[in-house]
């Protein structure tokens, strides 16, 4: 029988999934038009973006293909289930985001020592207005989603479709500077400018992705509120709480000092008792283990 938490966790996968989904087509189809409309008008933003959009509906495929995979149950191989494939998903996401970046930066360099006009370059602010319109309404539901389940990888999704409609909006201004001033080489400084801002949130994605594929526990205060519960319940000396993230979840284990004393059966008991309270008071722990120390 599915306990709350799994129940819980497979919602989790299926929204997530169906929002990174929507979220792909959503990136490909405005990156087309942009990417048109930038080789139609001349505009380095417009096709800066375009690339952006297009590159982060294959970052959105690959977390809709790990929240998939994630779904799995436990086998020979994976003793512990698939759910770190969603972290690594995030992992690949970020790359794909670095590679993004340096692409645009390298295309906006080149042009901005080329002196060109952007053509029709109202039409370019209206197309790069509604993308980043669309890609902020998406990326405050991916948001939303993300967090109700403390999926990492639907969490850089959502970062990465915030950056997206931002970068939109720099391509907007960019064009509308260069429209009404003359000063043409701001249409390249916007490449650049989104470029930049793409570094920086491939760089938060990945740090986050790489701790907790390395087993650092990110949730700085779960394992001092769990030492608190136990001692204050039962009673008894906490020497160490031990905490490794597993996709959205945590594996816990326990050090308690015991007196030379007690009895084995006694013991046990004990342990059960604090394993199924910890377990129960601590959604996002799946799994505790508690040995004496």
């Amino acid at each position: 029988m599915e306990t709350k938490r799994q129940k819980h966790f497979k919602r989790g996968l299926k929204e997530g999934g169906r929002i990174a989904g929507l979220s792909f087509w959503t990136l490909m189809g405005i990156g087309v038009v942009e990417i048109l409309v930038g080789w139609w008008s001349g505009s380095v933003s417009a096709t800066a973006d375009g690339l952006d959009s297009m590159s982060d509906a294959m970052i959105s495929l690959v977390v809709w293909l790990g929240l998939r995979v994630s779904q799995r149950k436990e086998d020979k191989l994976f003793h512990f289930g698939y759910h770190k494939v969603e972290t690594f998903a995030a992992l690949m996401a970020a790359v794909g985001m670095v590679i993004i970046g340096v692409v645009i930066a390298w295309h906006s360099v080149e042009k901005l020592y080329t002196q060109h006009e952007v053509e029709n370059p109202f039409v370019v602010m209206a197309v790069l207005g509604g993308a980043g319109a669309i890609s902020l309404y998406r990326a405050f539901q991916m948001n939303r989603i993300a967090n109700k389940y403390n999926l990492l990888s639907l969490k850089t999704d959502a970062k990465n479709s915030i950056k997206d409609g931002s970068a939109s909006v720099i391509g907007f201004v960019s064009v509308g500077v260069a429209a009404l001033t003359g000063f043409h080489q701001a249409d390249a400084i916007g490449g650049l400018i989104i470029s930049v801002y793409i570094f920086t949130v491939a760089y938060f994605s990945l740090k986050s992705a790489s701790l907790v594929l390395v087993d650092a526990s990110y949730d700085k205060e779960l394992a001092g509120r769990v030492k608190r519960q136990i001692e204050t319940v039962f009673q008894v000396k906490v020497r160490s709480v031990m905490l490794r993230p597993v996709g959205p979840f945590f594996h816990c284990e326990l050090g308690l000092k015991v007196h030379g004393r007690m009895q084995v059966a006694e013991l046990k008991r004990l342990t059960r008792t604090i394993e199924r309270y910890v377990d129960k008071e601590n959604f996002n722990i799946n799994r505790v283990t508690v040995l004496p120390a």
